[in-house]
Protein backbone atom coordinates (compact mmCIF):
# COMPACT_ATOMS: atom_id res chain seq x y z
CA UNK A 1 0.00 0.00 0.00
CA UNK A 2 1.00 3.27 -0.70
CA UNK A 3 0.32 5.30 2.43
CA UNK A 4 1.06 8.48 0.78
CA UNK A 5 -1.42 8.38 -1.93
CA UNK A 6 -3.65 6.71 0.18
CA UNK A 7 -4.44 9.87 2.65
CA UNK A 8 -3.52 12.37 -0.54
CA UNK A 9 -6.66 10.86 -2.14
CA UNK A 10 -8.77 10.80 1.07
CA UNK A 11 -7.92 14.97 1.60
CA UNK A 12 -8.69 15.59 -1.94
CA UNK A 13 -12.33 14.16 -1.70
CA UNK A 14 -15.24 15.63 -0.57
CA UNK A 15 -15.88 16.90 3.08
CA UNK A 16 -13.14 17.06 5.55
CA UNK A 17 -11.07 14.19 6.83
CA UNK A 18 -10.51 14.01 10.76
CA UNK A 19 -7.26 12.77 11.66
CA UNK A 20 -7.52 11.80 15.79
CA UNK A 21 -4.26 12.49 17.82
CA UNK A 22 -3.11 9.56 19.76
CA UNK A 23 -0.48 9.84 22.24
CA UNK A 24 0.94 6.24 23.00
CA UNK A 25 -0.22 2.54 21.61
CA UNK A 26 -2.95 2.25 23.83
CA UNK A 27 -4.50 5.49 23.19
CA UNK A 28 -4.23 4.77 19.51
CA UNK A 29 -6.03 1.01 19.82
CA UNK A 30 -9.13 2.90 21.14
CA UNK A 31 -9.19 5.70 18.60
CA UNK A 32 -8.30 3.41 15.69
CA UNK A 33 -11.64 1.73 16.54
CA UNK A 34 -13.79 4.75 15.94
CA UNK A 35 -11.38 6.50 13.12
CA UNK A 36 -9.28 5.52 10.00
CA UNK A 37 -6.88 8.16 10.68
CA UNK A 38 -4.61 8.57 13.48
CA UNK A 39 -2.37 11.67 14.27
CA UNK A 40 1.28 11.14 15.86
CA UNK A 41 0.80 14.27 18.50
CA UNK A 42 3.99 16.14 19.68
CA UNK A 43 2.47 17.45 22.27
CA UNK A 44 1.33 13.88 23.34
CA UNK A 45 4.21 12.20 22.44
CA UNK A 46 6.20 14.76 24.90
CA UNK A 47 3.59 14.28 27.27
CA UNK A 48 3.59 10.36 27.03
CA UNK A 49 7.17 9.51 26.19
CA UNK A 50 9.17 11.67 28.12
CA UNK A 51 6.65 13.09 30.71
CA UNK A 52 7.37 16.92 29.63
CA UNK A 53 6.30 19.58 27.69
CA UNK A 54 5.78 20.54 24.13
CA UNK A 55 9.04 22.31 23.99
CA UNK A 56 11.62 20.00 21.62
CA UNK A 57 12.57 17.62 23.94
CA UNK A 58 11.72 14.60 21.08
CA UNK A 59 14.02 13.29 19.58
CA UNK A 60 13.71 11.89 16.40
CA UNK A 61 14.51 8.18 16.75
CA UNK A 62 11.91 7.75 19.04
CA UNK A 63 9.36 8.73 16.81
CA UNK A 64 10.56 7.08 13.95
CA UNK A 65 10.22 4.13 16.39
CA UNK A 66 6.98 4.81 17.71
CA UNK A 67 5.64 5.27 14.14
CA UNK A 68 7.22 1.90 13.56
CA UNK A 69 5.07 0.63 16.20
CA UNK A 70 1.98 1.96 15.15
CA UNK A 71 2.00 1.30 11.70
CA UNK A 72 2.59 -2.31 12.55
CA UNK A 73 -0.27 -2.67 14.77
CA UNK A 74 -2.55 -0.69 12.37
CA UNK A 75 -1.92 -1.19 8.78
CA UNK A 76 -5.20 0.31 7.10
CA UNK A 77 -5.11 3.67 9.32
CA UNK A 78 -3.53 7.07 8.10
CA UNK A 79 -0.30 8.11 10.06
CA UNK A 80 0.10 11.96 9.98
CA UNK A 81 2.54 12.58 12.02
CA UNK A 82 4.04 15.96 13.46
CA UNK A 83 7.70 16.50 13.36
CA UNK A 84 7.84 19.71 14.95
CA UNK A 85 10.74 22.04 13.15
CA UNK A 86 11.75 18.90 11.44
CA UNK A 87 14.47 19.05 14.59
CA UNK A 88 16.06 22.20 13.71
CA UNK A 89 18.47 21.12 11.33
CA UNK A 90 17.36 20.75 7.98
CA UNK A 91 19.40 18.02 6.87
CA UNK A 92 17.92 15.75 9.91
CA UNK A 93 14.44 17.38 8.64
CA UNK A 94 15.21 15.21 5.08
CA UNK A 95 16.64 12.18 6.91
CA UNK A 96 13.53 11.85 9.62
CA UNK A 97 11.42 12.06 6.75
CA UNK A 98 12.88 9.46 4.44
CA UNK A 99 12.58 7.03 7.45
CA UNK A 100 9.49 7.99 8.44
CA UNK A 101 8.40 7.16 4.29
CA UNK A 102 10.40 3.94 4.84
CA UNK A 103 8.71 2.83 8.12
CA UNK A 104 4.86 3.28 6.37
CA UNK A 105 4.00 6.68 7.77
CA UNK A 106 0.98 8.40 5.45
CA UNK A 107 1.90 12.11 5.68
CA UNK A 108 4.21 14.81 8.26
CA UNK A 109 3.91 18.33 9.48
CA UNK A 110 6.46 20.58 9.06
CA UNK A 111 6.42 23.86 11.21
CA UNK A 112 8.27 27.61 10.67
CA UNK A 113 9.16 27.79 14.53
CA UNK A 114 12.90 28.21 15.45
CA UNK A 115 14.00 27.11 19.06
CA UNK A 116 13.06 26.97 21.76
CA UNK A 117 9.77 26.19 20.27
CA UNK A 118 6.49 25.75 21.50
CA UNK A 119 2.74 24.33 21.39
CA UNK A 120 0.70 26.10 18.64
CA UNK A 121 -1.81 27.72 20.50
CA UNK A 122 0.36 29.40 23.19
CA UNK A 123 2.45 32.45 23.74
CA UNK A 124 5.99 32.84 23.23
CA UNK A 125 6.54 31.41 19.86
CA UNK A 126 9.82 32.74 17.76
CA UNK A 127 9.62 31.82 13.95
CA UNK A 128 12.53 31.18 11.40
CA UNK A 129 12.74 33.94 8.54
CA UNK A 130 10.21 32.96 5.96
CA UNK A 131 13.11 31.87 3.48
CA UNK A 132 15.01 29.85 6.24
CA UNK A 133 11.62 27.71 6.56
CA UNK A 134 11.27 27.83 2.70
CA UNK A 135 14.20 26.62 1.71
CA UNK A 136 14.46 23.71 4.98
CA UNK A 137 10.48 22.53 3.77
CA UNK A 138 11.74 22.32 0.20
CA UNK A 139 14.71 20.38 0.91
CA UNK A 140 11.75 17.94 2.31
CA UNK A 141 9.76 18.02 -0.36
CA UNK A 142 12.63 17.09 -2.61
CA UNK A 143 13.32 14.56 -0.12
CA UNK A 144 10.06 12.51 0.13
CA UNK A 145 8.83 10.16 -2.19
CA UNK A 146 4.83 9.93 -2.12
CA UNK A 147 4.63 11.02 1.68
CA UNK A 148 1.98 14.05 1.84
CA UNK A 149 3.43 17.26 3.63
CA UNK A 150 1.77 19.88 5.19
CA UNK A 151 3.17 22.98 5.56
CA UNK A 152 2.27 24.91 9.29
CA UNK A 153 2.83 28.58 9.82
CA UNK A 154 2.48 29.68 13.90
CA UNK A 155 2.76 33.30 12.58
CA UNK A 156 0.32 35.37 14.83
CA UNK A 157 0.69 38.73 13.80
CA UNK A 158 -2.31 39.21 11.20
CA UNK A 159 -0.29 40.56 8.02
CA UNK A 160 2.18 38.20 8.67
CA UNK A 161 -0.23 35.19 8.42
CA UNK A 162 -1.63 36.12 5.73
CA UNK A 163 2.46 36.57 4.08
CA UNK A 164 3.14 33.37 5.21
CA UNK A 165 0.01 31.19 4.20
CA UNK A 166 0.15 32.46 0.49
CA UNK A 167 4.00 31.28 0.28
CA UNK A 168 3.25 28.36 1.89
CA UNK A 169 0.22 27.54 -0.95
CA UNK A 170 2.57 28.36 -3.38
CA UNK A 171 5.37 25.45 -2.73
CA UNK A 172 4.49 21.81 -3.34
CA UNK A 173 4.20 21.11 -0.15
CA UNK A 174 0.20 19.00 -0.25
CA UNK A 175 -1.22 21.10 2.35
CA UNK A 176 -1.09 24.13 4.74
CA UNK A 177 -1.59 24.86 7.96
CA UNK A 178 -2.07 27.90 10.06
CA UNK A 179 -1.53 26.95 14.01
CA UNK A 180 -3.92 28.74 16.56
CA UNK A 181 -6.05 30.08 14.04
CA UNK A 182 -8.57 32.56 16.62
CA UNK A 183 -11.77 32.47 14.73
CA UNK A 184 -14.01 31.64 11.81
CA UNK A 185 -13.31 35.04 10.21
CA UNK A 186 -9.97 33.88 10.21
CA UNK A 187 -10.49 30.28 8.68
CA UNK A 188 -12.55 33.01 5.99
CA UNK A 189 -9.37 34.98 5.29
CA UNK A 190 -6.66 31.88 4.91
CA UNK A 191 -9.14 30.25 2.72
CA UNK A 192 -8.73 33.17 0.08
CA UNK A 193 -5.40 33.82 0.15
CA UNK A 194 -4.72 29.99 -0.40
CA UNK A 195 -6.80 29.39 -3.36
CA UNK A 196 -7.06 25.83 -3.88
CA UNK A 197 -4.04 24.38 -1.79
CA UNK A 198 -6.08 22.07 0.88
CA UNK A 199 -6.30 23.75 4.22
CA UNK A 200 -5.88 21.95 7.69
CA UNK A 201 -7.41 23.29 10.86
CA UNK A 202 -6.08 22.03 14.13
CA UNK A 203 -8.57 21.90 17.39
CA UNK A 204 -7.03 21.45 20.70
CA UNK A 205 -9.17 21.63 23.94
CA UNK A 206 -8.62 24.82 26.15
CA UNK A 207 -6.56 26.41 22.80
CA UNK A 208 -6.85 29.19 20.87
CA UNK A 209 -9.19 27.96 18.05
CA UNK A 210 -13.04 27.95 18.34
CA UNK A 211 -15.05 24.48 18.53
CA UNK A 212 -15.94 23.46 15.10
CA UNK A 213 -17.81 20.58 13.90
CA UNK A 214 -16.90 18.49 10.77
CA UNK A 215 -20.08 19.92 8.68
CA UNK A 216 -18.98 23.52 10.10
CA UNK A 217 -15.48 22.92 8.64
CA UNK A 218 -16.34 21.61 4.99
CA UNK A 219 -18.94 24.56 4.35
CA UNK A 220 -15.86 27.13 5.70
CA UNK A 221 -13.50 25.32 2.61
CA UNK A 222 -11.77 23.15 5.09
CA UNK A 223 -10.13 20.18 4.15
CA UNK A 224 -8.40 18.24 6.86
CA UNK A 225 -9.36 18.17 10.79
CA UNK A 226 -6.37 17.23 13.21
CA UNK A 227 -7.71 16.38 16.64
CA UNK A 228 -3.83 16.84 18.94
CA UNK A 229 -5.02 15.71 22.35
CA UNK A 230 -8.65 14.59 23.05
CA UNK A 231 -7.14 10.99 23.69
CA UNK A 232 -4.39 12.39 26.36
CA UNK A 233 -6.55 15.05 28.34
CA UNK A 234 -9.06 12.39 28.43
CA UNK A 235 -7.30 9.84 29.78
CA UNK A 236 -5.47 12.33 32.45
CA UNK A 237 -9.46 13.29 33.31
CA UNK A 238 -10.04 9.51 33.55
CA UNK A 239 -7.02 8.82 36.07
CA UNK A 240 -7.49 11.85 38.17
CA UNK A 241 -10.95 10.60 38.73
CA UNK A 242 -10.14 7.27 39.23
CA UNK A 243 -7.25 8.27 41.75
CA UNK A 244 -9.70 9.96 43.62
CA UNK A 245 -12.14 7.20 43.81
CA UNK A 246 -9.51 4.37 45.05
CA UNK A 247 -8.58 6.55 47.59
CA UNK A 248 -11.57 7.74 48.78
CA UNK A 249 -13.02 3.79 48.76
CA UNK A 250 -9.77 3.46 51.15
CA UNK A 251 -8.23 1.08 48.21
CA UNK A 252 -11.48 -0.99 47.31
CA UNK A 253 -12.05 -1.14 43.30
CA UNK A 254 -15.36 0.09 41.77
CA UNK A 255 -17.50 -2.38 41.21
CA UNK A 256 -17.63 -3.72 37.35
CA UNK A 257 -20.60 -2.40 35.42
CA UNK A 258 -22.31 -2.80 31.82
CA UNK A 259 -19.54 0.06 30.94
CA UNK A 260 -16.38 -0.47 32.69
CA UNK A 261 -13.21 -2.21 31.61
CA UNK A 262 -11.53 -5.27 32.76
CA UNK A 263 -8.62 -7.26 31.94
CA UNK A 264 -11.02 -8.90 29.71
CA UNK A 265 -11.98 -6.42 27.72
CA UNK A 266 -8.37 -4.88 28.09
CA UNK A 267 -6.81 -7.86 26.11
CA UNK A 268 -9.81 -7.94 23.92
CA UNK A 269 -8.45 -4.33 22.38
CA UNK A 270 -4.80 -5.07 22.80
CA UNK A 271 -5.31 -8.88 20.73
CA UNK A 272 -6.65 -7.14 17.65
CA UNK A 273 -3.25 -5.18 17.22
CA UNK A 274 -1.06 -8.92 17.10
CA UNK A 275 0.21 -8.78 13.17
CA UNK A 276 -0.67 -11.89 12.60
CA UNK A 277 -4.66 -11.17 12.97
CA UNK A 278 -4.45 -8.49 10.21
CA UNK A 279 -5.73 -9.75 6.82
CA UNK A 280 -2.48 -9.64 4.01
CA UNK A 281 -3.05 -8.45 1.07
CA UNK A 282 -2.75 -10.76 -2.11
CA UNK A 283 0.61 -10.85 -3.81
CA UNK A 284 1.30 -12.13 -7.25
CA UNK A 285 2.67 -15.25 -7.28
CA UNK A 286 6.86 -15.43 -7.48
CA UNK A 287 7.81 -17.27 -10.72
CA UNK A 288 10.76 -19.66 -10.48
CA UNK A 289 13.72 -18.76 -12.39
CA UNK A 290 13.26 -21.74 -14.86
CA UNK A 291 9.95 -20.00 -15.97
CA UNK A 292 11.25 -16.60 -16.36
CA UNK A 293 14.18 -18.01 -18.50
CA UNK A 294 11.97 -19.67 -20.95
Amino acid sequence: MNYGDELRREILSDGVTPLIGVFDMFSASVAAKHYNGLFVSGFGFAASHYGLPDIGFIAWPDMVAFVQRLRLAFPAQHLLVDIDDGYVDPEVACHVVDQLELTGASGVILEDQQRPRRCGHVDGKRLLPLEEYLDKLDMVLRTRRDLVVVARTDASDEDEILRRAAALAETDADVVLVDGVRSIDWIHKVRAVIGDKPLLFNQIAGGRSPRISLPELTALGVDVAIYSTPCLFAAQTAMEEAMRGLKAAEGRLPEMTGRSVGVKESIALLEQNISRNHPKPEREPVRVLADSLA
